[in-house]
């Protein structure tokens, strides 16, 4: 039997947090027609979101 194991190889940087966040209809509508319209996940625009955020520090 082979030691080579199968499946999707490891990552040196798991992403294993979840956020959670409410918002109201009118920005969840903008943010749904911004992601289509520049073909990004809703997940990458908080990702660069709370990049930009931390950079004003």
């Amino acid at each position: 039997m082979s030691s080579k194991q199968m499946g999707r190889p490891k990552s040196e940087n798991p992403l294993t947090v979840e956020v959670k966040a409410r918002i109201d209809k009118k920005t969840n509508d903008e943010l749904i027609k911004f992601c289509k319209e520049n073909n990004i996940t809703r997940t990458d625009v908080v990702r660069e979101g709370i990049k930009l955020v931390m950079k004003k520090k």
